[in-house]
């Protein structure tokens, strides 16, 4: 005589159909979780570190130019082109020309026209950043990568 509290045996036949909409269930499931996943990039862009700052000729030897929208001094001469950062080496703020060189409007660190610490909290010279030349001619200043300071580019 069955018990009225003992579950009744499952046949096999039922098992194996529960299991099988079980398993499609759950394949269903981590499709749409993998395709949720597709609308958001794997890597995020960076903006470039290196910039264009124009043609050769734009910068005579014996010429100077400030790049303010890079915050860079360009500086031209007989041995070649170099670039110079103009954020302050305290703590970042863009240093501004003075009489003597460079001064920074936030802390009053001062440097030479070299970059180099004459007075202040600064603790190191600005720094002097690679300069190269494109395949089609152009300057390119990589502000990732800081060169000796007097390290000039020779145009080819």
């Amino acid at each position: 005589m069955p018990d009225r509290l003992a579950p009744r045996p499952l046949p096999r036949r039922d098992w194996l159909g529960l299991a099988g909409f079980w398993s499609a269930g759950l394949a269903i499931l981590g499709s749409i979780a993998g395709m949720a996943q597709l609308p958001k990039p794997r890597v995020t862009p960076e903006a470039s570190s290196k910039v264009r700052i124009g043609n050769p000729s734009e910068f005579m030897p014996g010429s100077e130019k400030i790049l303010s929208q890079n915050n860079l001094r360009v500086v031209s001469t007989s041995q070649g082109i170099a670039a110079m950062s103009l954020a302050c080496t305290h703590l970042g703020c863009i240093v501004q020309p003075s009489q003597d060189g460079y001064i920074c409007p936030c802390h009053g660190s001062e440097f030479d026209p070299n970059g180099n610490v004459t007075g202040g909290p600064a603790p190191r010279p600005l720094k002097w950043i690679q300069v190269s030349q494109a395949a089609d001619g152009e300057l390119i200043v990589d502000m990732a990568v800081e060169v000796q300071a007097g390290q000039f580019y020779q145009i080819v």
